[in-house]
């Protein structure tokens, strides 16, 4: 029998992290759950230069973390740019693929990387339980079928992927399959929320690994709340704290997207070491 190794890549740059934690319990409730034997292995990227090599794992799951997603000439990041090209070039001339999920920094650095759209700072930083709208593309991604439209989750950040490169999607055959709400009385564009990279590649901007009780510790951060407040309203804000756990929004979405992918992926790796053998 196969065993699956999993690779984790925390980008936080040595940040204490609430996504992080809620990452490594769902790679390891997949670990305990699974007949299988799975490993699971974590790299520190952006604090000690860590990257997985990419023969020696099946899954990579690739956080979000604080920060400009843009160059600033450090080591990790041409390393990073390796990775993801590595990833990508593999599945497309091999039979064994190689599955990775991007989450929040890591989309945008994917994003940035593959000269997808633009990627820019937001006019103020974003915080809070949002309503994601799935794209026509969206509506058939086999990772939100069980999730309504709009479906909810966990937002944090301080820059948005606008003004994305159509005739770019359409010769790397990326899609884009979530968008962020629609605000008429607001004259901005609406930000990309998730890309399907390719059949093995997935990403969000929103944060699918986020539960009520991280949330709330994140709310201890001055920051998040002050952001909270300022995006919905004080009387929003309570509201979205007291409907934290309901059970149809980010409870829901925690325990679709990022078990989806990992069951997906295994599934796929067994049937592809049993071809080979």
């Amino acid at each position: 029998m196969k065993d699956i190794r999993i690779a984790l890549l925390d980008m936080n740059n040595n940040h204490v992290n609430q996504g992080f934690r809620n990452i490594k319990e769902i790679s390891e409730t997949f670990q305990q759950k699974s007949e299988e034997n799975v490993t699971i292995t974590v790299f520190d990227v952006r604090y000690k230069n860590e990257i997985p090599n990419v023969e020696d794992f099946d899954i990579f799951i690739s956080s979000g973390g604080p920060g400009d997603p843009h160059r600033e000439g450090l080591e990790w990041e041409s390393k990073f740019a390796t990775f993801l090209d590595t990833v990508y070039d593999h599945n497309k001339y091999n039979d064994d693929k190689k599955y990775l999920f991007l989450i929040c920094h890591s989309f945008q650095l994917a994003s940035i990387h593959w000269e997808l759209g633009n990627i820019c700072k937001r006019k103020s930083y974003s915080f809070g339980v949002m309503p994601i709208h799935k794209t026509d593309e969206g509506k058939q991604e086999f990772l939100f079928k069980n999730l309504p439209n709009p479906f909810y989750a966990v937002d944090s950040r301080a820059f948005q992927f606008i003004e994305p490169n159509h005739d770019r999607f359409e010769e790397l055959g990326m899609k884009i399959v979530a968008i962020e709400k629609f605000r008429p009385h607001i004259n901005l564009e609406r930000a990309i929320m998730a890309i399907r990279f390719s059949e093995e590649i997935f990403g969000t901007q929103f944060h699918p690994e986020a539960n009520p009780a991280g949330m709330v510790e994140n709310l201890k951060d001055e920051k998040n709340k002050v952001a909270m407040i300022e995006n919905f309203g004080m009387e929003k804000y309570l509201e979205t704290v007291d409907r934290m756990d309901d059970e149809d929004k980010i409870v829901l979405t925690q325990a679709q997207i990022l078990p989806r992918f990992l069951q997906f992926a295994k599934k796929n790796i067994l049937k592809g070491s049993e071809a080979m053998v």
